[in-house]
């Protein structure tokens, strides 16, 4: 027999950050890739919280600071990625830390 996919067990959409450092930062050349089970090509990416025409792909990038979010059919909206426009940054690897994890700091300006 077979058992249905249950809603805890489903993958989410995910939005990755190239280079993976948060806060990400506009002269870091950052790549946006959306990632889910949902279909792939058929992504819609939001900026600000508006639909964003411009890009149509599962990957693209930034050009403009912003908040950014993408969406594919059958795995819903991922959470925002924040693309900064600052001249000094202090940043953390992207994956999410637990207290007591030894950590890496990045000061750039």
């Amino acid at each position: 027999g077979w058992c249905p996919l249950s809603p805890a067990g489903a993958q989410t959409t995910q939005l990755l950050v190239q280079p993976p450092w948060t806060p990400a930062v506009l002269w870091d050349q950052v790549t946006l890739t959306c990632q889910g089970s949902g279909i792939p090509g058929a992504t819609t990416w939001y900026k600000d919280g508006r639909n964003w025409e411009e890009e149509k792909s599962d990957h693209f990038t930034v050009t403009e600071k912003g908040s950014y979010q993408c969406h594919r059919p059958g795995s819903g909206l991922s959470p925002s990625v924040s693309v900064l426009d600052d001249w000094v940054v202090l940043q953390v690897p992207a994956p999410a830390l637990l207290e007591g994890d030894a950590v890496t700091l990045r000061c750039r300006a």
